[in-house]
């Protein structure tokens, strides 16, 4: 089964810049909730509703993010109510779920992001730009769910020698900065026995080359002609978007160009979960033929 990862580092790479970086400059709130639809579309079409706590947890970041803005800006014309003599406005509520949609949605495409490109894509990625540049951040990617599994297994320690008290919170307080300690110990002595290791190799010595397995294949070409079509539709359109928030949340009707970019990004966002939808039809109709 062909899904998003067996594509091309560089369409896929251009790809995920396109998608988010049209979501994080836009200001038209369409855009931005399309982009987090798409996001969380892909993330359940390849997770389906496993990792319970991490949708929770994602729920409760856009709630917050939503709060946290009237609590801070009193701009706006529509006072909903009045707290401690501070109005709490109907735009500034919606200025905040603007700003927590696109932070939720640029995390789910990182997630999503994180998975699909590996480290060996990163090299074959930034590998010809920047050699260094590629190694510093693959090594960074490498280290999340490096950082994640020895913090499970300190914790376990932990836990083990008796070090936790379930009712007590202060003594939980202490026991989570005691693994901060130690992760933080853990990860400066990596990176040392790493960069020795790097140069005990050689590398930075002289001219680096490197070898790829990944070709470009017809396949990815369209997906990349059709993507950089997709967003250039959505940025030519989006200059005829009108919209803003203060003083009075305002958005024009749009226009054919305009609503042809909008459509342009819905296509654009959904475009990997279709992919991986038809080749999860195509996954089982083969499998229903043996």
């Amino acid at each position: 089964m062909r899904s998003l990862e067996d594509y091309h580092p560089r369409a896929v790479g251009l790809y995920f810049l396109a998608v988010t970086g049209i979501a994080v400059f836009s200001m038209n709130p369409v855009i931005v909730a399309e982009s987090l639809l798409g996001s969380l579309v892909l993330y359940l079409v390849r997770h389906g509703l496993r990792n319970g706590r991490t949708h929770l947890a994602t729920l409760g970041l856009f709630l917050v993010l939503t709060l946290v803005n009237p609590v801070v800006s009193h701009n706006g014309v529509t006072p909903l109510f009045v707290v401690n003599h501070n109005p709490v406005t109907l735009e500034a509520l919606l200025f905040g779920a603007f700003t927590a949609a696109m932070i939720t949605a640029t995390i789910w495409w990182f997630r999503s992001f994180s998975e699909i490109m590996t480290s060996d894509k990163l090299l074959c990625l930034f590998g010809a730009l920047s050699p260094k540049l590629a190694l510093v951040f693959s090594m960074a990617l490498r280290y999340v769910p490096h950082f994640r599994r020895q913090s499970e297994r300190v914790n376990a320690a932990q836990r083990a020698m008796g070090l936790y008290k379930e009712d007590n919170i202060v003594d939980a307080a202490k026991g989570g900065g005691r693994v901060f300690s130690i992760l933080l110990t853990w990860a400066l002595e990596n990176g040392i026995i790493t960069a020795d290791s790097m140069a005990a190799r050689g590398y930075g010595l002289g001219r680096r080359t490197s070898y790829t397995i990944f070709r470009f294949r017809r396949r990815d070409a369209v997906f990349l002609a059709l993507s950089v079509t997709l967003a250039a539709l959505t940025i030519a359109g989006s200059f005829r978007l009108v919209s803003s928030y203060y003083p009075v949340f305002r958005v024009e009707v749009p226009d054919l160009w305009a609503s042809a970019g909008l459509a342009a990004y819905g296509i654009l966002a959904l475009l990997p979960a279709i992919i991986e939808i038809k080749e999860a039809i195509r996954w089982r109709w083969y499998l229903s033929k043996i």
